[in-house]
Protein backbone atom coordinates (compact mmCIF):
# COMPACT_ATOMS: atom_id res chain seq x y z
CA UNK A 1 0.00 0.00 0.00
CA UNK A 2 1.16 3.64 -0.77
CA UNK A 3 0.26 6.90 1.63
CA UNK A 4 1.60 10.50 1.12
CA UNK A 5 3.63 10.91 4.61
CA UNK A 6 4.95 14.42 4.68
CA UNK A 7 3.91 15.04 0.88
CA UNK A 8 6.07 11.54 0.14
CA UNK A 9 4.81 8.12 -0.65
CA UNK A 10 5.16 5.64 1.93
CA UNK A 11 5.33 2.09 0.90
CA UNK A 12 4.31 -0.71 3.64
CA UNK A 13 2.82 -4.33 3.51
CA UNK A 14 -0.04 -5.67 5.31
CA UNK A 15 0.32 -8.89 4.28
CA UNK A 16 -2.84 -8.65 1.92
CA UNK A 17 -5.11 -8.12 5.05
CA UNK A 18 -7.07 -4.54 4.99
CA UNK A 19 -6.45 -2.36 7.97
CA UNK A 20 -9.30 -2.83 10.73
CA UNK A 21 -9.37 -0.17 13.05
CA UNK A 22 -11.48 -2.84 15.72
CA UNK A 23 -7.90 -5.17 15.87
CA UNK A 24 -4.97 -4.27 17.53
CA UNK A 25 -1.73 -2.88 15.59
CA UNK A 26 2.20 -4.00 15.12
CA UNK A 27 4.28 -2.02 13.15
CA UNK A 28 7.34 -3.69 11.49
CA UNK A 29 10.61 -1.62 11.27
CA UNK A 30 13.65 -2.80 8.90
CA UNK A 31 17.11 -2.31 9.94
CA UNK A 32 20.25 -0.20 7.69
CA UNK A 33 19.92 -0.38 4.32
CA UNK A 34 17.17 -3.24 4.22
CA UNK A 35 13.19 -3.26 3.34
CA UNK A 36 10.27 -4.82 5.21
CA UNK A 37 11.18 -7.54 2.69
CA UNK A 38 12.97 -8.77 5.84
CA UNK A 39 10.10 -9.17 8.08
CA UNK A 40 8.31 -11.82 5.45
CA UNK A 41 8.66 -14.56 7.73
CA UNK A 42 6.86 -13.08 11.20
CA UNK A 43 4.56 -10.54 9.53
CA UNK A 44 1.97 -12.94 7.88
CA UNK A 45 1.18 -15.21 10.93
CA UNK A 46 0.30 -11.99 13.01
CA UNK A 47 -2.14 -10.33 9.70
CA UNK A 48 -4.21 -14.06 10.08
CA UNK A 49 -4.25 -13.75 13.64
CA UNK A 50 -6.10 -10.72 14.92
CA UNK A 51 -3.35 -7.92 14.38
CA UNK A 52 -2.83 -5.42 11.71
CA UNK A 53 0.69 -5.83 10.14
CA UNK A 54 2.50 -2.57 8.69
CA UNK A 55 6.28 -3.36 7.67
CA UNK A 56 7.52 -0.06 6.49
CA UNK A 57 9.50 0.85 3.82
CA UNK A 58 11.34 4.21 5.38
CA UNK A 59 11.86 6.80 3.12
CA UNK A 60 14.48 6.20 0.38
CA UNK A 61 14.14 2.57 1.09
CA UNK A 62 12.30 -0.09 -1.39
CA UNK A 63 9.74 1.37 -2.88
CA UNK A 64 9.26 4.32 -0.56
CA UNK A 65 10.04 7.69 -2.28
CA UNK A 66 13.11 9.36 -1.11
CA UNK A 67 15.24 11.16 0.37
CA UNK A 68 16.43 8.78 3.12
CA UNK A 69 16.22 10.66 6.65
CA UNK A 70 19.51 11.81 7.93
CA UNK A 71 18.24 11.02 11.94
CA UNK A 72 17.13 8.19 14.42
CA UNK A 73 15.04 11.46 15.52
CA UNK A 74 13.44 12.01 11.94
CA UNK A 75 12.53 8.07 11.80
CA UNK A 76 10.56 8.32 14.66
CA UNK A 77 8.85 11.83 13.66
CA UNK A 78 7.96 9.97 10.84
CA UNK A 79 6.34 6.94 12.12
CA UNK A 80 4.09 9.33 14.35
CA UNK A 81 3.05 10.86 11.26
CA UNK A 82 2.36 7.85 9.16
CA UNK A 83 0.16 6.36 11.92
CA UNK A 84 -1.78 9.51 11.81
CA UNK A 85 -2.35 9.07 8.70
CA UNK A 86 -3.93 5.67 8.73
CA UNK A 87 -5.70 7.09 11.44
CA UNK A 88 -3.77 4.70 14.06
CA UNK A 89 -3.80 6.12 17.78
CA UNK A 90 -1.99 3.14 19.27
CA UNK A 91 0.49 0.35 17.96
CA UNK A 92 2.95 -2.03 19.41
CA UNK A 93 6.76 -1.56 17.47
CA UNK A 94 9.05 -4.32 16.22
CA UNK A 95 11.91 -3.02 15.26
CA UNK A 96 15.41 -4.74 13.99
CA UNK A 97 18.90 -2.94 14.54
CA UNK A 98 18.40 0.41 13.28
CA UNK A 99 14.79 -0.41 14.08
CA UNK A 100 15.71 -0.74 17.36
CA UNK A 101 17.30 3.41 17.50
CA UNK A 102 14.24 4.56 15.71
CA UNK A 103 12.21 2.74 18.56
CA UNK A 104 13.61 4.07 21.61
CA UNK A 105 13.08 7.50 20.22
CA UNK A 106 9.88 6.45 19.46
CA UNK A 107 9.10 5.34 22.62
CA UNK A 108 10.16 8.23 24.17
CA UNK A 109 8.95 10.47 21.89
CA UNK A 110 5.47 9.05 21.48
CA UNK A 111 4.72 6.82 24.54
CA UNK A 112 0.99 7.71 24.32
CA UNK A 113 1.02 5.60 20.84
CA UNK A 114 2.51 2.72 22.15
CA UNK A 115 1.36 -0.08 23.26
CA UNK A 116 4.35 -3.19 23.79
CA UNK A 117 7.74 -2.94 22.02
CA UNK A 118 9.96 -5.46 20.47
CA UNK A 119 13.78 -4.63 20.01
CA UNK A 120 15.69 -7.46 18.12
CA UNK A 121 19.27 -7.24 17.97
CA UNK A 122 19.63 -3.87 19.08
CA UNK A 123 21.81 -1.65 21.29
CA UNK A 124 21.20 1.98 23.05
CA UNK A 125 23.62 2.96 20.29
CA UNK A 126 25.51 1.88 17.33
CA UNK A 127 28.74 3.59 16.64
CA UNK A 128 30.24 2.94 13.04
CA UNK A 129 33.36 1.77 11.97
CA UNK A 130 34.72 4.80 10.04
CA UNK A 131 35.99 2.90 6.97
CA UNK A 132 32.80 1.02 6.57
CA UNK A 133 31.15 4.20 7.30
CA UNK A 134 33.25 6.16 4.65
CA UNK A 135 32.85 3.26 2.05
CA UNK A 136 28.68 3.36 2.63
CA UNK A 137 29.04 7.19 2.02
CA UNK A 138 31.09 6.63 -1.31
CA UNK A 139 28.35 4.25 -2.23
CA UNK A 140 31.32 1.80 -2.75
CA UNK A 141 29.68 -1.84 -2.60
CA UNK A 142 32.82 -3.27 -1.10
CA UNK A 143 29.92 -1.77 1.83
CA UNK A 144 27.52 -4.04 1.57
CA UNK A 145 29.89 -7.00 1.01
CA UNK A 146 31.34 -6.15 4.55
CA UNK A 147 28.12 -5.47 5.83
CA UNK A 148 26.58 -9.20 4.61
CA UNK A 149 29.49 -10.61 6.23
CA UNK A 150 29.70 -8.98 9.80
CA UNK A 151 25.63 -9.09 10.28
CA UNK A 152 25.48 -13.17 9.40
CA UNK A 153 26.05 -16.02 11.69
CA UNK A 154 27.77 -19.01 11.75
CA UNK A 155 24.33 -20.71 10.36
CA UNK A 156 24.08 -17.31 7.52
CA UNK A 157 27.04 -18.03 6.56
CA UNK A 158 26.93 -21.75 5.24
CA UNK A 159 23.33 -21.27 4.35
CA UNK A 160 20.95 -22.29 6.19
CA UNK A 161 17.99 -20.12 4.18
CA UNK A 162 14.51 -22.00 4.62
CA UNK A 163 13.88 -21.98 0.94
CA UNK A 164 16.09 -24.17 -1.32
CA UNK A 165 18.64 -22.50 -3.74
CA UNK A 166 18.72 -19.12 -1.68
CA UNK A 167 21.15 -17.89 0.14
CA UNK A 168 20.68 -15.77 3.54
CA UNK A 169 23.93 -13.30 2.53
CA UNK A 170 23.05 -13.64 -1.43
CA UNK A 171 19.24 -11.79 -0.13
CA UNK A 172 20.44 -9.47 2.00
CA UNK A 173 23.11 -8.08 -0.38
CA UNK A 174 20.46 -7.78 -3.26
CA UNK A 175 17.81 -5.71 -0.73
CA UNK A 176 20.57 -3.33 0.28
CA UNK A 177 21.99 -3.02 -3.19
CA UNK A 178 18.44 -2.15 -4.76
CA UNK A 179 18.42 1.20 -2.26
CA UNK A 180 20.18 3.60 -5.00
CA UNK A 181 19.22 7.01 -2.63
CA UNK A 182 23.09 6.53 -1.15
CA UNK A 183 20.97 4.71 1.64
CA UNK A 184 23.08 2.62 3.82
CA UNK A 185 25.60 5.57 4.17
CA UNK A 186 22.57 8.06 4.82
CA UNK A 187 21.39 5.21 7.50
CA UNK A 188 24.51 4.47 8.74
CA UNK A 189 25.49 7.97 9.81
CA UNK A 190 22.44 7.99 11.54
CA UNK A 191 22.89 5.15 13.54
CA UNK A 192 26.88 6.91 14.49
CA UNK A 193 24.90 10.24 15.43
CA UNK A 194 21.95 8.76 17.37
CA UNK A 195 23.04 9.82 21.07
CA UNK A 196 19.61 9.34 23.15
CA UNK A 197 19.21 5.94 23.80
CA UNK A 198 20.11 5.54 27.13
CA UNK A 199 17.81 8.44 28.00
CA UNK A 200 15.14 7.07 25.20
CA UNK A 201 15.37 3.41 27.35
CA UNK A 202 14.70 4.30 30.74
CA UNK A 203 11.75 6.44 29.71
CA UNK A 204 10.15 2.90 28.77
CA UNK A 205 7.31 1.83 30.75
CA UNK A 206 5.70 -0.54 28.45
CA UNK A 207 6.38 -4.46 28.43
CA UNK A 208 9.60 -5.04 26.21
CA UNK A 209 10.93 -7.68 24.84
CA UNK A 210 14.98 -7.75 23.82
CA UNK A 211 16.13 -10.74 21.14
CA UNK A 212 19.33 -11.47 21.44
CA UNK A 213 21.63 -13.46 18.99
CA UNK A 214 24.35 -15.25 20.59
CA UNK A 215 26.29 -14.56 17.83
CA UNK A 216 25.47 -10.95 16.92
CA UNK A 217 28.96 -9.17 15.85
CA UNK A 218 27.13 -5.82 15.21
CA UNK A 219 25.28 -5.39 18.03
CA UNK A 220 26.99 -8.34 20.25
CA UNK A 221 25.58 -9.91 23.17
CA UNK A 222 26.43 -7.49 26.00
CA UNK A 223 25.17 -4.45 24.36
CA UNK A 224 21.81 -6.53 23.97
CA UNK A 225 21.99 -7.14 27.58
CA UNK A 226 22.98 -3.58 28.50
CA UNK A 227 19.55 -2.64 26.49
CA UNK A 228 17.44 -4.38 28.15
CA UNK A 229 18.76 -3.78 31.45
CA UNK A 230 18.30 -0.12 31.20
CA UNK A 231 14.17 -0.76 30.46
CA UNK A 232 12.26 -1.50 33.10
CA UNK A 233 9.68 -4.06 32.78
CA UNK A 234 11.46 -5.89 29.89
CA UNK A 235 12.58 -9.39 29.30
CA UNK A 236 15.53 -10.93 27.21
CA UNK A 237 16.10 -13.98 24.80
CA UNK A 238 19.03 -15.00 23.64
CA UNK A 239 19.11 -17.13 20.30
CA UNK A 240 21.33 -19.52 20.19
CA UNK A 241 21.96 -20.09 16.60
CA UNK A 242 21.56 -16.65 15.51
CA UNK A 243 23.66 -13.63 14.42
CA UNK A 244 22.85 -10.05 13.70
CA UNK A 245 20.01 -10.84 11.19
CA UNK A 246 17.53 -13.36 13.71
CA UNK A 247 14.51 -12.46 11.74
CA UNK A 248 15.52 -14.33 9.00
CA UNK A 249 19.06 -16.64 9.71
CA UNK A 250 16.46 -17.83 12.89
CA UNK A 251 12.97 -16.95 11.06
CA UNK A 252 10.61 -19.26 12.88
CA UNK A 253 12.23 -19.12 16.43
CA UNK A 254 11.75 -15.12 16.66
CA UNK A 255 8.29 -15.50 14.91
CA UNK A 256 7.97 -17.77 17.79
CA UNK A 257 9.09 -15.78 20.40
CA UNK A 258 7.16 -12.83 19.08
CA UNK A 259 3.71 -15.03 19.26
CA UNK A 260 4.38 -15.64 23.12
CA UNK A 261 5.33 -12.53 23.82
CA UNK A 262 2.24 -10.91 22.57
CA UNK A 263 0.19 -13.88 23.71
CA UNK A 264 1.37 -13.17 27.28
CA UNK A 265 0.57 -9.28 26.99
CA UNK A 266 -2.19 -9.20 24.92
Amino acid sequence: MKVKVNGKEAYFTTSGREIDQSQPTIVFVHGSGLTHVTWVLQTRYFAFHGFNTIAVDLPGHGDSEGPPLKTIEEMADWMATLLNVLEINKTSYVGHSQGCLVGLEFAYRYADKLDLLVLINGSLSMKMNPELLQLALDKNHKAVDLMMDWVHGPLGQVGGHPVPGLSHIGMGNQLVSANNHGTLGIDFGACDKYENGEIAASSITQPTLCIIGKHDRMTPKKVGIELARKINNSQQVIIEDSGHMSILETASETKNLLKKFFKENS
